[in-house]
């Protein structure tokens, strides 16, 4: 990557640069392709995809991985595959319940991760925690591979100091720590400590951005829910995530629904309730240990799953009652084919849920539509690291990638030849 070439990445609204991008895009989806595929599937000229191949080439971000063998006449078509060495990219998911920190290729492999299960201590504390993850995950590249190393991406819950009795975090302690959060720019402190950009997303949105730019079902527009601690979304709307003016768009946890009939539910009083209050592993938690069951995780949380213990089947009849008028209401506004669902733990919970889900909507779909699909989402408890580490990615990669507002930090100056 010569200096000859910095300038051709830094105007993200260049045809060429556009062109690049959504030929990436194609391939992405391909798997593997011939300039002629390529030219077809993009919708360029075979000129423009030589000229184009010839310079992500140069750049490492693709590579000739053989040629075809269909017996056709004249020479093979020779198969053109993404370079999973050509970027990398550093997600740090930040939860009240824990921190996590994963590297990932160009192709979306995950090479390395760091976990730690503990409530999410003060800002500080958090910044020393990661600041030590990321230089861990540095050191595992070689000098010429952290020259491609794009910068980091933190995916968090906005408002940390939220919902905090939703959430059974009403001690003096949480409430301080949490209300820590919303008074800092974690993302610009990350990157005054480590050096790299840093892009920071809420993380239902970073976690359908992982969707778009990684995930297998080549979605374009779709509702993203992700069952964690809480409940969170993302909204994708014709290749781009939309954001809203605070960022919080498709945090389907605030939408108001009854209150819960389950004994373990707290009384609050009120008339309503909101989402995450029912449909979320907290609450399955908390009916979990109203059963006399000893919870310390999501290990324990998967195992009474996997175990099919009553309690888990009455809590799954609670959420889905408040999770599917929930859906009907979000997709009346956002007339999208598809939900993608996932969640922090599996153990048959989330084809439960997708079955349930599936069922209710079918139920009341219009007489004049069809329900939308529901199906799996690709990255399970990855999602918000995964969805983190795609930031960095999609911003220099994504030939829709004006849609992130967020970014602490522009791609650095080194890195404009790759994007």
């Amino acid at each position: 990557m010569n200096s000859a070439k910095a300038g051709r990445g830094v105007n993200s609204a260049s045809l060429r640069l556009y062109n690049e991008r959504a030929l990436l895009l194609a391939l992405r989806h391909a798997g593997e392709a011939s300039k002629a595929d390529l030219a077809r599937i993009a919708q360029l000229t075979n000129t423009a995809v030589g000229s184009i191949v010839q310079t992500l080439t140069e750049d490492g971000l693709i590579h000739v991985a053989g040629r075809r063998q269909d017996g056709q006449r004249g020479q093979p078509a020779s198969l053109i595959r993404l370079q999973p060495k050509g970027a990398f990219g550093i997600g740090v998911r930040l939860d009240r319940g824990s921190i996590e920190c994963v590297m990932v290729d160009f192709g979306g492999e995950i090479l390395a991760s760091r976990a730690h299960q503990m409530v999410l201590p003060h800002p500080e504390q958090a910044l020393a925690l990661v600041r030590d993850d990321v230089a861990e995950l540095r050191a595992l590249l070689t000098p010429a591979e952290r020259k491609r190393l794009l910068g980091i991406g933190v995916a968090q819950p906005y408002n940390l100091g939220a919902w905090l009795r939703e959430l059974d975090l009403q001690d003096e302690a949480s409430q301080a720590t949490f209300r820590a959060w919303d008074a800092v720019d974690f993302a610009a402190a990350l990157s005054d400590a480590t050096g790299l950009p840093v892009f920071g997303e809420n993380d239902g949105t970073a976690a359908a951005v992982a969707e778009l730019f990684y995930g297998s079902h080549h979605a374009q527009s779709f509702l993203y829910v992700f069952v964690g601690p809480a409940i969170g979304g993302g909204v994708a709307l014709n290749g781009d995530c939309v954001r809203g003016v605070s960022g919080n768009a498709g945090d389907i946890g605030m939408m108001p629904v009854q209150p819960s009939t389950l004994a373990s539910a707290p009384r609050t009083g009120k008339r309503r309730d909101i989402l995450l209050a029912r449909a979320s592993l907290n609450a399955l938690t908390r009916h979990l240990r109203y059963h006399g069951v000893a919870i310390d995780g999501h290990a324990d949380l998967e195992a009474q799953v996997r175990a099919r213990h009553p309690a888990v089947a009455q809590w799954l009849d609670d959420c889905i009652d408040a999770l599917a008028p929930a859906m009907q209401s979000a997709l009346a506004v956002l007339d999208v084919p598809l939900i993608i669902l996932d969640a922090d733990i599996d153990g048959g919970l989330v084809q439960a849920l997708i079955e349930r889900l599936q069922g209710e909507l079918d139920d009341g779909a219009p007489e004049a539509r069809r329900a939308p699909r529901v199906v799996r989402g690709c990255f399970g408890a990855n999602a918000g690291a995964v969805g983190a580490a795609s930031l960095p990615m999609f911003m220099n990669f994504s030939p829709r990638a004006d849609m992130l507002k967020g970014a602490s930090a522009m791609i650095p100056e080194a890195n404009h030849a790759i994007v």
